[in-house]
């Protein structure tokens, strides 16, 4: 256990002007309190309380957060109360304890429902004292690195709470050095193999190559005082999860990895970053693609470096990150910097973050959202996110995730300018309005009076907030449709089994469905969000039918007025339980393309001609072509056993052309009719899985949209 001097003279080192008797007064308060209580290693409890004041001094943080740290578990786990804490250390410390301790009693890793909620509550902690967070992710890493002590499935819960919430909320937080310590701890519960077989990799690699972090630091070193550019330069392999996610994200094995070691330069002024910069470009060469410059535009978390990627010895790459030693210190702390102290005084650099609008601007488009899916949603897409860094026509920064499109790029604006988009235009070019912004760009957004937002932006958004916007404008737009709609539905579902729909009947519905109210149950059930037969089995379900009506293909769509009909696009031939559009043309009906169906990009600038439409839930007839691009074995009955394979799933083939005749293979195109994607899913399981089948891809051509109804 460490010693209470030991703590004091570690704050002491960076806070000569700590009130070191309240310290010593919270080390035996904690003493006391926890006194006869045990870890799961057998170890005294206070030992762990301790560790993670200690983790809070290595940060350099007020004596607040270090008397929380070391009083976090005795409101919870001991004989004190509130009122005596605050009485002995103060009202700011009671309530850092208790927000610590209402932090520790919500459990983010439960039901996606409750999670939601408790993610509300944990931001709710936050807005009111980011030292809470700091002193439960202590708390979080000094748990998983005492882990073992704990039975292997409450390992593995923990690892997955850490891998999936604390770790990315440490690094949306700047603390880097956590984030990965936690991911790393995670990884190594979760998948101790991956972990050590990486590990081995980089001891064989550094046999075969030698301390290869050695030799390029004295490059680097070499060329700085060559140039007189003053810097000290740390080189490092990267963490074991950090190069297992990137084999898993580039679908690589290790040997074929090339930025796996990382090197920082740290400079006494901005200037000396570029220069610094100049010097690595003039003597590797840089990777395309690859330098961002977060010292021009900082990330929200007050995070300032530059950084690029070069061709280092032996043509390996390597990342080089360069700043100056402030800029380091908010990089090591993040959002934490606010509160560190340096020679008894808080606060001095000028790059921290205050975190009362940090935190108000995370959780600001997440206020208002209603649904908890959608706000868990939210939340991740933001924590889990890289960010790219555009321009407005007036040069004016705009900073999105990474992978945003021009719908988020609107209404990052204003939520005016989101609804009323009809197009938009980077880098003075028109663009379809799912096209990804890159850093740098300049995005110009058309607007058109009139315009509201399409269903089908919510499979292109990629922002919370502009998620939420889109839902919300839907929601309005389309309810009172919506609920029409739903009432004739319940009025037939009832009435095929000798009920009525009246308001009774579908406010119990409601409830029984943990709806707000009888409208919500209607709209639910108009836009295909809720079935027929759900709705009949909350109420009656000895009365509810099976689900084994099969569709009528005439009403297969949702979405359509009664004058018109419908016909599949040929070039993505969309099945039940995809995503759809739908382009209307002038008295002809309606063509019905799948979501990601690059024709659909011929149609952009004409927004009153998409309409949102949904297939029918329920059981559909296999009446629906797909074609198959199969490659297989030139052998004696091979074609016989695909075709057999493909009957026995329950699929008709309706065409079947050669479309390459090899020695070796054949390259078949086979039209078959299915019931929906699941269908063809089952289908292509079952193809991949024979022997005799080389390759499966389902074919889908864009020069095809021309034989679509000519508009």
């Amino acid at each position: 256990m460490i010693p209470a001097d030991d703590l004091i003279n570690l704050i002491r080192a960076y806070n000569p002007k700590t009130n070191a008797d309240l310290i010593l007064a919270a080390y035996e308060f904690g003493r006391d309190m926890h006194d006869g209580q045990f870890r799961h290693s057998g170890e005294p409890y206070f030992s762990h309380p301790i560790e993670v004041a200690w983790i809070m001094a290595e940060q350099h943080l007020d004596d607040a957060s270090i008397i929380t740290a070391l009083l976090h578990d005795t409101i919870e786990d001991t004989k004190a109360s509130y009122d005596l804490v605050a009485e002995t250390f103060g009202g700011e410390v009671a309530g850092l304890v208790d927000g610590v301790t209402k932090l520790t009693n919500l459990q983010l890793s439960s039901s996606e429902t409750k999670q939601a909620e408790n993610f509300r509550k944990l931001f709710m902690a936050m807005s009111k004292d980011l030292r809470v967070i700091l002193v439960k992710l202590a708390d979080r890493l000094h748990n998983m690195r005492t882990i073992k002590a704990m039975r292997p499935s409450k390992q593995a819960q923990k690892a997955r709470e850490t891998m999936d919430i604390y770790a990315p909320l440490a690094g949306r937080m700047g603390m880097q050095w956590m984030r990965d310590e936690l991911e790393d701890l995670a990884f190594k519960v979760l998948n101790p193999e991956g972990r050590a077989s990486i590990m081995r990799r980089f001891i064989t690699l550094q046999k075969e190559t030698g301390d290869v972090i050695e030799r390029i630091t004295n490059d680097m070193v070499q060329e700085l005082a060559d140039h007189y550019v003053p810097g000290d330069v740390v080189g490092r392999a990267k963490k074991p999860y950090s190069i297992w996610r990137k084999m898993q994200a580039k679908d690589q094995g290790f040997s074929r990895l090339s930025d796996i070691y990382g090197f920082r330069i740290i400079t006494d002024s901005e200037d000396s970053c570029y220069r610094a910069l100049g010097v690595i470009h003039q003597r590797w060469r840089a990777v395309p693609g690859r330098f961002k410059d977060y010292i021009s535009q900082p990330k929200s978390n007050g995070y300032r470096s530059i950084h690029t990627t070069v061709s280092g010895r032996n043509g390996r790459r390597v990342e080089v990150q360069i700043r100056t030693h402030q800029m380091h210190d908010v990089a090591e702390t993040g959002v934490a910097a606010h509160w560190s102290y340096k020679d008894g005084s808080r606060g001095e650099n000028p790059f921290a973050v205050d975190p009362v609008k940090w935190i108000s601007g995370l959780t600001e488009q997440f206020d208002a959202e209603e649904d908890h899916e959608d706000f868990l949603e939210a939340v991740k897409l933001e924590m889990y996110s890289d960010h790219v860094f555009c321009f407005t026509p007036k040069g004016e920064v705009v900073q999105l995730p990474r992978g945003a499109t021009p719908i988020d790029f609107a209404y990052a604006i204003h939520t005016r300018i989101g609804h009323a988009c009809v197009g938009a235009k980077v880098d003075h070019r028109r663009v379809p309005l799912w096209t990804r912004i890159k850093n740098g760009q300049s995005v110009e957004i058309i607007t058109a009076e009139g315009q509201m937002p399409q269903a089908t932006w919510l499979d292109i958004a990629k922002t919370g907030k502009a998620r939420t916007a889109i839902r919300r404008a839907l929601r309005e737009l389309d309810r009172e449709r919506y609920v029409k709609l739903g009432a004739e539905l319940a009025r037939s579902a009832f009435e095929h089994v000798g009920k009525k729909a009246t308001d009774k009947v579908l406010d119990l519905a409601a409830k029984h469905l943990r709806l707000k109210e009888r409208d919500e149950l209607l709209a639910r059930l108009g836009s295909a969000e809720l079935t027929a037969h759900e709705m009949l089995q909350a109420v009656y379900p000895d009365l509810a039918p099976e689900k084994t009506d099969e569709v009528a293909a005439e009403r297969a769509v949702i979405g359509l007025s009664d004058d018109q009909s419908f016909q599949r696009a040929p070039c993505c031939q969309p099945l039940p339980g995809e995503r759809i559009v739908g382009i209307t043309y002038r008295g002809q009906g309606v063509v019905v393309h799948a979501i990601n169906c690059d024709s659909l990009s011929n149609y952009e600038d004409q927004p009153d001609r998409w309409l949102d439409l949904h297939w029918h839930a329920g059981k559909h007839k296999p009446i629906y072509t797909v074609q198959l691009l199969v490659t297989i074995g030139n052998d004696a009955g091979v074609l016989g056993r695909i075709c057999t394979l493909i009957g026995e799933n329950k699929a008709n083939i309706s065409d079947l052309e050669f479309v390459d005749r090899k020695p070796d293979f054949y390259r078949l195109l086979i039209s078959v009719d299915l019931g929906d994607a699941e269908h063809l899913h089952k289908l292509m399981l079952a193809l991949e899985a024979e022997t005799d089948v080389a390759e499966i891809e389902r074919y889908r051509n864009p020069d095809r949209a021309r034989d679509a109804l000519a508009p």
